[in-house]
């Protein structure tokens, strides 16, 4: 599932986060408790599930 931050950035599992070393197939759940928002640095908190079709 992707999350959605305020700002527009979307995290997708399948992409990861390379910028913080983040491999893909990682979970949103299983990202590190320090993670934050690649373009915001907003807290995984303020990140909403998007709807899958």
């Amino acid at each position: 599932m992707k999350y959605e931050c305020p700002c527009g950035y979307v995290y997708d599992p399948e992409e990861g986060d390379a910028q913080a070393n983040i491999t893909g197939g990682t979970p949103f759940d299983d990202l590190p408790e320090g993670w934050v928002c690649p373009k915001c640095a907003a807290e995984k908190d303020y990140f909403e599930p998007l709807e899958q079709d």
